[in-house]
């Protein structure tokens, strides 16, 4: 007895070092292939229509679904980041060229903005007179804000990189999922027992449901900023409105869409509808991110409020930018299997 349970550990230890040193070896693709993993589980249903279309023939499926999301998010993100680069880069140039030249012109619609106008104008005038303080302002500020924003940029373009790897694997997932779906189901059932498919049903459940609720939460922010930009007269509105749909999955993202687009009525002299798009902006498009992101996720998932907002920042710091959609989904499948094991009920929880 003694011996059987000694190789019972021995054999234990073995998988569990086994099972540490995989981890490890596929530990700097690990954020891709989780996203990978939620995207296929999330849009499973469709791949089963496809296959069932196109006769069975499962590396066609897999490879349209595959193509579909390398153009709809992966291509899109990418040109985002390119631009975005691009467009930061020559601006901080030119106002560094500006300071050494000793002369930064404010622009008159400064002067219009209300109770804080003139004050900002006559700043900025007073600043630009004076090479010094001038100077003196740009070394406290220019180059710490292009250490951000270039630090974003590297989380961007970090975050093109792992979405480029999970569309990769992405593709194998499709192609083999059914096999690898029915080799964990014959694991889980080893491991858990008779409640191994309840447990796998709630799993996709979950992930589906805040996948869902990201990308709910990101169209509907799309649409609410098109129809600012449409009512503010703001020309390529269903540009502006696709940049929003993708930069709404990036930290602090859809600000800088109409937050340039408010910039441009100022200039243009159209100070109310300014105004008008700075407010819209800031109750509306970014309400739509602080306040119905994480109601759809809760909804979808019967995630607490607090987890996903958690999920979300914390996904962000641990994993770059798929992080957005890791770290809610994993806060949301524990919750889920908290819930399973203890039989608490939602209601219950919502209580304490």
């Amino acid at each position: 007895m003694e011996a059987r349970s000694g190789r019972n550990l021995a054999s234990i230890g073995a998988i569990a070092f086994l099972v540490i040193g995989c981890l490890y070896v596929l530990r700097p693709f690990l954020p891709g292939m989780l996203f990978a993993a939620a995207v296929v589980i999330s849009s499973w249903p469709m791949y089963l229509f496809l296959l069932d279309r196109m006769k069975g023939r499962r590396s066609l499926a897999a490879l349209t679904l595959t193509l579909t999301l390398t153009l709809l998010v992966v291509m899109p993100i990418a040109l985002v980041a390119y631009n975005l680069a691009d467009d930061v880069g020559r601006i901080y140039e030119q106002l560094r060229l500006a300071v050494e030249a000793g002369h930064v012109e404010p622009p008159i619609w400064l002067q219009q903005i209300p109770f804080v106008g003139e004050w900002v104008y006559s700043y900025v005038l007073e600043l630009g007179s004076s090479r010094e303080q001038m100077m003196d302002a740009a070394k406290r500020m220019l180059e710490p804000a292009r250490h951000y924003v270039l630090g974003g940029g590297i989380v961007l373009g970090a975050g093109v990189a792992q979405l480029s790897l999970a569309a990769f694997v992405a593709f194998f997932l499709y192609r083999d999922g059914i096999t690898i779906r029915h080799a964990i189901n014959v694991a889980m059932e080893r491991i858990i027992g008779e409640g191994a498919p309840r447990i796998t049903s709630t799993v996709s459940l979950t992930v589906r449901g805040v996948m869902y609720g990201l990308l709910g939460t990101a169209l509907a922010q799309a649409l609410v900023a098109a129809l600012g930009f449409a009512i503010a007269g703001v020309p390529g509105v269903l540009l502006l409105g696709f940049a929003t749909f993708v930069m709404s999955l990036v930290p602090v993202g859809p600000p800088l869409i109409w937050g340039g687009a408010t910039l441009w009525l100022f200039n243009a002299g159209e100070t109310g509808w300014g105004i008008f798009m700075l407010v819209w902006g800031i109750f509306l498009i970014s309400g739509v991110d602080n306040v119905v992101k994480p109601m759809l996720i809760s909804r979808g998932s019967s995630l607490p409020f607090l987890l996903v907002l958690l999920g979300v920042l914390g996904g962000v710091l641990a994993f770059g930018f798929v992080g957005l959609f890791i770290g809610p989904v994993l806060l949301a499948v524990g919750y889920s299997l908290m819930r399973e094991w203890t039989g608490i009920e939602p209601a219950a929880v919502d209580s304490v």
